[in-house]
């Protein structure tokens, strides 16, 4: 088994060098340990038949290669895009056009696997199961089927050894990244290690459809009692890790106008409805879906809202919620501090070394949207605004807060699709201004003041302890630091050409002196010049001359004006 996965590593690992080279990646090769792969005496030899490539930019060439190495890297990609924090803003433009359109697996591999999951013959499942896939993704595939009930239903299928397939890519991400971290920050990808853990459990999540069925449980409970957004049902009895059976859901996408108008139902009614659904999953239940773009958006003929594929789906805690929330309260009331303090206690993390310069920047946005009349705000374009403001900063925020950012930005254009006068923006704020007095309700108030008191109460009790155990320490002798040098190399590098041509000055100095001397005994006629100079003075003279001229032009090259 080892050995048989060591082989998948090399295998998938030299497809990844060669689509590597293809695209003119060659310097990731170079620093990482992928140039093992390559034979020494072919290393300076690299080429690619296809010049054209460059024509291209190196942003567009890195989403070349994600697309070109399958389901795996393009479901990174896809994830990378909802992170402004870890990449730059045009690599994640070029992530945004990736697809996963993926050609679907034979029949008679979905039958194999329904029956395998289920233990019984498809016949003994179902009354009709159509061959013809109703989509195809990089992770399974959907069939449409009836029970022998007569239930319509949907049926994904997990595709074939993805799991194996997924399991050794992740390998590979893994131990490239870990290697090769340095080429990753000059290209603008932050804390990549960061990256690839998240990524290892968005899809353990995401190849067991278990999880997506607990998921639309959750939704399901959380609306059990809305009439006007409705969450499919799952059959549990029939569903597995592989396979997963849901309710038919018989509609149309919510952009389809012209079969909204056939009905007779208003778009601008669902839109508002529509957006007020996902801002309560958001500000209310904590929890929300993560990615509802069009075809996951499905509108019933009685005019209800339906939500369909929770494969993913995000969360936010209360905390966050509170924050969030008043970073747009913040920028509604026209007070860059308070945005500034909402967004770093947002914040996991963070690189602000003066908060006055962030709230200036947010001033700014503020002064760009939060003054503009009602028609020309643009909740996609602010969204971009505030994630240049993260990645500038360094702010580690929660993953939830770049899905939220951009599902409403899909859902703005959703909305301005079938609502001429959609204005995201003014359905956000009620909810922060909610938020915001929640957060100031006495029992929440007092929640947060016993739990700060119980944090003190902790450090206290905890103190005489630790302070005990260093004194110990210290009796014994067993007390050390650890300490850590940064920014270390180019006065390492400095150090080292100073070395360099004081070594070269000694040799110089040796040269001229053991030159002279020499040249003071007495040589016959053929050993020295006809200025009576030996021959090997004349040569130690030069090799002096060469030598100083080679560090007097080092020095010069160097020289700072």
């Amino acid at each position: 088994m080892f050995f048989d996965q060591t082989f998948k590593n090399i295998k998938r690992t030299q497809e990844i060098v060669r689509v590597l080279f293809k695209y003119g990646f060659e310097d990731v090769i170079a620093h990482s340990p992928l140039q093992k792969l390559i034979p020494t005496n072919a290393r300076l030899t690299w080429r690619r038949d296809e010049k054209s490539i460059f024509e291209s930019t190196r942003y567009e060439r890195i989403r070349m290669v994600f697309e070109e190495l399958g389901p795996t890297f393009i479901k990174l990609a896809q994830v990378l895009s909802n992170r402004p924090d870890i990449l730059p803003e045009a690599l994640i433009n070029e992530f945004t056009k990736l697809q996963s359109n993926v050609p679907p697996f034979e029949f008679t591999k979905v039958k194999e696997i329904i029956e395998t999951e289920t233990g019984q013959p498809l016949k003994e499942v179902f009354k009709f199961f159509d061959e013809k896939t109703i989509g195809s993704a990089s992770i399974g595939q959907v069939h449409a089927a009836i029970l022998k009930d007569g239930t319509e239903v949907v049926v994904k299928v997990q595709r074939p050894h993805v799991q194996q397939i997924v399991a050794t890519d992740l390998s590979i991400m893994r131990d490239l990244v870990t290697r090769a971290e340095g080429i990753f920050e000059k290209n603008g990808v932050i804390n990549a290690i960061d990256v690839v853990e998240a990524f290892e459990r968005s899809m353990s999540k995401e190849l067991d459809y278990n999880t997506e069925a607990r998921n639309i449980n959750l939704f399901r409970n959380a609306y059990a009692h809305n009439t006007e957004f409705y969450v499919p049902k799952v059959y549990r009895e029939f569903s597995t890790e592989k396979v997963l059976i849901l309710e038919m859901i018989k509609g149309c996408k919510i952009t389809d106008l012209e079969q909204l108008n056939t009905w007779g139902l208003n778009p601008e009614r669902i839109a508002e409805q529509g957006i007020n659904i996902y801002l309560s999953q958001i500000f209310e239940h904590g929890f929300f879906h993560a990615d509802p773009h069009p075809g996951n958006i499905i509108i019933t003929r009685e005019g209800t809202i339906c939500l369909i594929d929770f494969g993913m789906i995000g969360t936010l805690m209360k905390k966050d919620k509170y924050n969030l929330a008043g970073v747009f309260v913040g920028m509604a009331q026209q007070d860059p501090q308070s945005m500034a303090s909402c967004l770093r206690k947002l914040a996991i993390d963070d690189n602000i070394t003066d908060m006055r310069s962030l709230e200036y920047e947010l001033n700014e946005i503020i002064e760009d949207f939060a003054l503009r009349d009602v028609s020309e705000s643009n909740i996609a374009e602010l969204s971009v605004r505030l994630q240049k403001v993260i990645f500038n900063y360094r702010l580690r925020v929660p993953g939830g807060v770049f899905i939220i950012l951009r599902a409403l930005a899909i859902l703005e254009g959703i909305g301005k699709s079938i609502h001429p006068n959609f204005q995201t923006y003014e359905f956000i704020k009620p909810y922060g201004f909610k938020l915001f007095r929640d957060k100031l309700d006495p029992s929440n108030v007092t929640d947060d003041l016993l739990a700060r008191i119980s944090d003190f109460s902790d450090f206290l009790t905890s103190l005489p302890v630790e302070i005990r155990d260093i004194l110990v320490q210290t009796r014994r002798g067993k007390l050390h630091f650890e300490y850590e040098l940064t920014n270390y190399k180019p006065i390492l590098n400095k150090a080292d050409r100073i070395a360099n041509r004081m070594i070269a000055a000694a040799v110089i100095c040796a040269l001229l002196i053991s030159s002279a001397i020499v040249s003071t005994g007495n040589f016959p006629e053929s050993a020295t010049t006809q200025n009576g100079i030996p021959y090997i003075s004349v040569f130690g003279f030069s090799t002096a001359a060469v030598i100083g001229l080679i560090v007097f032009l080092a020095i010069w090259r160097t020289r700072k004006y």
